[in-house]
């Protein structure tokens, strides 16, 4: 009888050790450990690009024009429809006078090839002024 006592003790001994070397059942010790641990950080907002240019002249001239015109029907500020986005575009050119020449030209001329093989048309009755504060509203938007 001594013998399975021993033997009883030293396996219940042994459970105890295993218990608390493997975290116990929600000691004090994890609890501690967690709140040692920093918190993630906070995702970063991202601000839409109309919010971020609302108060911007170029900005509301750019969106006023663009209103008066079908740019909608084709493009979107941040998504691509038929056309690319103006934040594509304008992540793709700098804000240079020669790009606002350029991107001017093929709104008033229309072009194809640039960003696929669906053509945007041509805008001739478009005044190459309103062509141009096209350009650079679109030019402004870099994320």
């Amino acid at each position: 009888m001594k013998f399975n006592l021993n033997l009883s003790m030293a396996f219940i001994a042994s459970a105890m050790v295993a218990v608390s070397a493997c975290g116990g059942s929600g000691s004090s010790d994890s609890a501690s450990s967690e709140s040692t641990t920093a918190p993630p950080p906070a995702p970063v907002e991202e601000i839409s690009l109309e919010e971020k240019y609302k108060d911007d002249p170029i900005f509301i001239k750019g969106s006023e024009l663009m209103g008066q015109n079908d740019c909608p029907s084709c493009h979107m500020l941040e998504r691509k429809i038929v056309g690319p986005s103006y934040a594509d575009v304008a992540a793709k050119y700098e804000s240079t006078d020669e790009n606002v020449e350029l991107l001017a030209g093929r709104v008033i001329a229309g072009s194809v090839g640039t960003w696929g093989e669906i053509p945007m048309p041509a805008h001739p009755t478009l005044s190459e002024e309103d062509a141009k504060d096209l350009a650079k509203f679109v030019l402004l938007l870099k994320k």
